[in-house]
């Protein structure tokens, strides 16, 4: 996903209501999010479909080092060569 421009990607709900057809062109396009505000605070976000799938796979990956990384540190994984046995005894079925 692109970074964010300010002054291009936050405008007014009402501004949204009125032009959505080009504002999902936009942010299909420049594939950044748009920032959608009421009364000048930000209150949702629009963004690409496929640009919100990327962000759910990263997401569900960082979660499972995260989980890696947890049972590493309380002594629940195990070493390089006897989780890649596992692994190739798992294939050759």
């Amino acid at each position: 996903m692109q970074r964010l421009k300010i002054d291009q990607d936050i405008k007014p709900l009402s501004e949204v209501r009125t032009g959505i057809a080009n504002f999902i062109r936009q942010v299909h396009d420049t594939k950044r999010p748009l920032i959608i505000t009421q009364h000048g605070k930000g209150v949702a976000v629009l963004i690409d479909a496929q640009e919100y799938e990327v962000i759910q796979e990263r997401l569900e990956l960082l979660t499972d080092v995260q989980i890696a990384l947890n049972q590493i540190e309380t002594g629940n994984g195990i070493v390089h060569d006897e989780a890649k046995e596992n692994v190739l005894r798992r294939v050759q079925k």
